[in-house]
């Protein structure tokens, strides 16, 4: 079915804002999301003349485009499922959490290795959560840092990340929606402006070397630290002969035929460059390099008799069926997004809320950055947030005396779509980093909200600072202080009501 998009005007902000507050009432978020693409899809049916009998075909029209234009992402999350499976059920992840049990001593060790994994892993925000979790979990689970902490480390160092990197399909996204010629230079501008990105990353390292966790976090950390040894390792499996090789080999394969897989789906052995190759069709090359993860899976544990044949498919089997609940989220999610894209006008609905404020252009920064956040948080997607406002933004900044202003306004639109995509329980990267914390996904929310609000706070005063001096270089240090002397702050606080009995009680 063909669908036309109408514009709702305000109703069209009405589906995201039930999704997300039944989430968040009920923790529940399966028929939170249903409802919330239904009464959407309800909008739509109605404003265009159509009546009750069209929202049910509508409605599972919409999933199956969004399961069709997503394909290879779910082919590539099935495949790269059935090697985390058969890793697991190889062995490899016990010896290699012995082999680093040996040497990351501390919650402090793990924690700052958790972050530099999810830092060095940039090309691929998704591929990003599912790989730093399945690795570092077994490990983290030992030194008792909580699954909580463990997803808010994986998701704080991956979009935040990519969005930065020069060379990830963010950055091709991005480049492509500048109108201009010189539109991956414009992207290497806006890095400095970037300041969700910049602070999220000093905050996990800053939590992680100092352990200053507060609000909710704080309770999971002293939930974790209370556990005993046999709690904290429940999960594992019964011991095999494995190696570290049994874990590495299979990953490292995966990362290097995806990176191979990417640049050859998008031409780069062609004459494309590279940047662009990867962009091209990222989830198709991840696709190619899961595959070749399970291969070498194949040719590692076969021969060594480390599993039978009948083990080998039935690993994959049960590895496929592990990623069926948070496929059925991240279906759920992609057909609200589309809803509210394609069909209702929620984007141009707060993009010309945008392009029509006549607000003093030092406060074009700050205003971009709040709007981009309640525009992502609303809709779960950084991408379709900085896909539309880009556009509006450059427009705004062609007037004359705006021009200045471009560069941060860009850098405030990706720090807000980011932020927005970082918090909202219907964010891909969001329920990918839950899935791959194997936590419980709201649990991530409501830990994971108040350590990036914190953040959002305080770059909302350096875009001040930045749209009254057109640079970031004093924003930056003065937000670098602000933060770390807030979290200092607040871990002060939740410590003393942890003294008091209030934070948890064990």
């Amino acid at each position: 079915m063909d669908f036309v998009m109408i514009e709702t005007g305000w109703l069209s902000l009405l589906p995201p804002i039930i999704a997300i507050a039944l989430a968040l009432i009920t923790k529940e978020v399966y028929s939170s999301l249903f409802i919330g693409v239904l009464s959407g899809m309800c909008i739509y049916s109605f404003s265009g003349g159509g009546n009750v009998f069209t929202v049910a075909p509508y409605t599972f029209d919409m999933m199956t485009s969004k399961i069709a234009d997503n394909a290879y992402m779910i082919v590539f999350l099935a495949l790269l499922w059935a090697v985390v499976n058969l890793v697991g059920k190889s062995g490899g992840s016990q010896a290699y959490g012995r082999w680093v049990e040996k040497r990351l001593k501390t919650k402090r060790a793990g924690a700052f290795a958790t972050s530099l994994l999810g830092i060095l892993i940039f090309i691929d925000d998704g591929f990003n959560c599912l790989t730093v979790g399945t690795v570092m979990r077994p490990i983290t689970d030992r030194l008792k840092i909580s699954r909580e902490k463990l997803a808010y480390i994986i998701d704080a160092t991956a979009a935040p990340v990519c969005i930065i990197a020069p060379v990830s399909s963010w950055a091709v996204a991005v480049a492509s929606e500048v109108s201009d010629k010189n539109g991956f230079h414009v992207f290497l501008s806006t890095i400095p402006f970037n300041f969700y990105a910049l602070m999220t990353i000093l905050m996990v390292f800053v939590i992680s070397f100092t352990g200053r966790d507060f609000g909710p976090m704080k309770k999971a950390e002293l939930e974790a630290a209370a556990r005993t040894e046999e709690e904290a390792v429940s999960d594992a499996s019964e011991v095999k002969n494995g190696k570290v090789i049994d874990l590495v080999l299979p990953i490292v394969a995966l990362i290097i035929f995806a990176i191979l897989g990417m640049a050859y789906v998008g031409g780069f052995f062609e004459g494309v460059s590279f940047s662009e190759a990867i962009g091209y069709n990222p989830t198709a090359g991840l696709s190619l390099g899961a595959f070749a993860g399970l291969i070498t899976a194949f040719l590692l544990y076969i021969p060594r008799k480390l599993m039978k044949p009948r083990e080998f498919i039935e690993g994959i089997v049960s590895g496929v069926g592990s990623i069926i609940p948070p496929m059925l989220i991240l279906i759920l999610s992609w057909s609200l997004g589309g809803v509210c894209r394609q069909l209702i006008g929620t984007g141009i609905y707060i993009s010309d809320f945008v392009s029509t404020s006549n607000l003093p252009l030092g406060l074009l920064p700050v205003l971009i950055f709040v709007i981009a956040a309640l525009m992502s948080f609303s809709m779960g997607t950084s991408w379709g947030t900085f896909g539309m406002l880009i556009p509006i933004i450059t427009m705004i900044c062609e007037a004359p005396g705006a021009e200045a202003f471009l560069v941060p306004a860009l850098g405030a639109t990706l720090a807000g779509s980011v932020y927005g995509d970082h918090c909202s329980p219907i964010s891909d990267t969001t329920i990918l980093a839950s899935t791959g914390a194997d936590c419980k996904h709201i649990r991530h929310v409501e830990t994971q909200l108040p350590y990036a609000t914190l953040v959002a706070v305080v770059c909302a005063v350096g875009y001040l600072i930045a749209g009254l001096m057109k640079s970031p270089w004093v924003a930056l240090p003065a937000e670098a202080v602000l933060l770390v002397s807030a979290i200092f702050i607040l871990s002060r606080q939740s410590s003393k009501k942890a003294v008091n009995g209030d934070e948890v009680k064990v």
